[in-house]
């Protein structure tokens, strides 16, 4: 039955709401006050916190046509997929309070590496979780898992790579700074990481380490574009000032604007970088939003709210049609989806 004016009920909050019957006991759909864009929400703030992986984590299985999120539901933080179609869940075997924002895939979609109580663990589909690595100091924040098996981890000032075959590890570099936010390197034997205020990109063999040459200035969330030559990243001249999206090439230290944007706290591309996702920063107006980068124009999709907008981490699905992303619009933490059949054209993977 489709959504129709008669079938909303209005109610305190930021939406108009609309219950449905379809499979998922916890789905619901409703229209975005603001913009009247059809919104679901995937799970329901009454009955838990969840929460999605950082937005260069693998939360999409394309084999599985599922979603990979982390949840309170059972009484400790406890990963979840959620089956796209059904829109059920089902949890994956207990394990040890998993840090949030540190969980992705594996490259065959089939495993996930989770990072939890100073541990880097290894979880198949069945059966007890394998220990990886023990951190000797305080992990980084977030995780990364390579095509080739390996994961990577910030390990207090060291850039660690662990085998997830035989859980041995080394030591790619060391820093000056804590190291955070690993991101491997489409195509490349290389990563992106953060140290201190500034992005780093060393060589997998540890053979070569340097600084990116970008903007002056605060340098926020970075993403690999999805063909590896390029790295998105958010930044502000200065605090208080709004930030602008800038393309940075590691391999000619060429650094450029790519648009203005509506404040973005947190944002990520799509599969051919055609479109950029946004979650603005902006107390007056804290919106996602959809960016076509040819030509520059922005498009208000919902609402977020997010008490921490930089934590809303939104990700398109592999074919751009569908962007989730976190908030705590209706009390606790939870997952959202918009369909953007309409508005985005679909992608398959990006041809090497």
């Amino acid at each position: 039955m489709p959504l129709t004016r008669r079938s909303l009920l209005t109610c305190a909050g930021t939406a108009v709401w609309a219950q449905t019957r379809r499979p998922g006991p916890e789905r619901l759909r409703y229209l975005d006050s603001g913009t009247e864009q059809e919104v679901t929400r995937l799970t329901d703030p009454k009955l838990s916190s969840c929460w999605l992986p950082l937005p260069h984590h693998v939360v999409f299985s394309r084999r599985l046509n599922a979603l990979l999120y982390l949840s309170d539901r059972s009484g400790s933080r406890q990963l979840w997929t959620m089956d796209l179609k059904s829109f059920n869940s089902r949890p994956w075997p207990q394990a040890a309070a998993i840090d949030p924002g540190a969980f992705t895939f594996t490259a065959d979609e089939r495993s996930v590496v989770y990072s939890g109580s100073g541990v880097l663990w290894f979880q198949a589909s069945a059966g007890p979780a394998r220990k990886l690595y023990t951190f000797e100091n305080a992990p980084g924040r977030g995780i990364a898992v390579t095509p080739e098996g390996y994961a990577l981890a910030g390990d207090g000032l060291r850039l660690r790579q662990v085998l997830l075959a035989r859980a041995t590890a080394g030591t790619i570099i060391e820093a000056k700074d804590p190291v955070s936010d690993p991101m491997p390197r489409p195509r490349r034997a290389s990563v992106l990481y953060r140290a201190g205020d500034a992005l780093w990109l060393a060589h997998l063999d540890g053979q070569r380490n340097f600084k990116l040459k970008t903007a002056e200035g605060i340098i926020g969330q970075a993403l690999w574009a999805p063909d590896g030559r390029t790295v998105f990243y958010l930044h502000a001249a200065a605090a208080g000032k709004p930030n602008t999206l800038r393309e940075a090439d590691p391999d000619t230290g060429e650094d450029q604007p790519v648009a203005a944007t509506s404040n973005y706290a947190s944002f990520c591309s799509n599969r051919d970088a055609s479109v950029i996702a946004g979650a603005s920063g902006s107390k007056a107006g804290p919106y996602m939003l959809l960016m076509l980068r040819k030509p520059k124009r922005e498009r208000a999709l919902c609402e977020h709210r997010a008490l921490d907008p930089t934590a809303v981490g939104p990700v398109f699905s592999p074919d751009s049609q569908r962007l989730v992303f976190t908030s705590e619009l209706h009390g606790k933490p939870a997952i959202y989806m918009i369909d953007l059949q309409r508005l985005v054209e679909k992608t398959d993977e990006v041809s090497s």
